[in-house]
């Protein structure tokens, strides 16, 4: 089965799984603050995958990447992409949409790959020149530090990792993305 298959499945499982154990439990801590605002014109294109949470989907991706454009419905089009098992490997993408669902900061967004799932994207922190961005759930079990360019400078990386534990997202268990430099 392809990867991209796989993904749509298990989007599919997570969102009812997160669905169910939402009406079953209450948080332990309050949801992230979200940036306080977002050009959504600025945060389309391409962003890279430096580094994420634990996510079943991105097993064995290499050079992942997020592209963002308008859709002439409103809605965003979303098209995740990564090499399979190395920087040669084949191509697999899957395409989606998002919404945007807080129209005060644009920061907080749902994405849809599978219908009628709608999953949560929030940009709880993000660089006033949109050169990256944390993006993380409200449960605080994904999270992604997400870069315009390939490779960061440890500088950067390290304070993207400060930022998003003071958020609450656990750090520990971020696991770096293989990116390439762009020739």
């Amino acid at each position: 089965m392809s990867k991209v298959w796989t993904v749509l499945k298990m989007v599919c499982i997570t969102a009812v799984s997160a669905a169910l154990s939402h009406c079953a439990s209450t948080p332990s801590k309050p949801p992230p603050t979200v940036a306080p605002k977002v050009e959504i014109s600025r945060y389309l294109g391409q962003w890279y995958d430096i580094a994420h949470l634990p996510f079943r989907f991105q097993k064995n991706c290499w050079a992942s990447t997020a592209s963002y454009s308008m859709r002439p419905d409103g809605d965003i089009a979303v098209v995740n992409s990564c090499r399979e098992g190395g920087f040669d490997g084949p191509k697999d993408s899957v395409t989606g949409k998002a919404r945007v669902v807080d129209p005060v900061t644009n920061a907080k967004l749902e994405v849809q790959f599978f219908w009628p799932f709608w999953g949560d994207y929030w940009i709880v922190d993000l660089d006033p020149d949109y050169h990256w961005a944390l993006v993380g759930t409200p449960s605080y079990k994904y999270l992604w530090i997400l870069h315009r360019q390939p490779v960061i400078d440890k500088n950067t990386y390290d304070d993207l990792v400060r930022r998003a534990r003071e958020k609450g997202y656990a750090v520990e268990k971020l696991i770096r993305s293989p990116q390439q430099a762009v020739q």
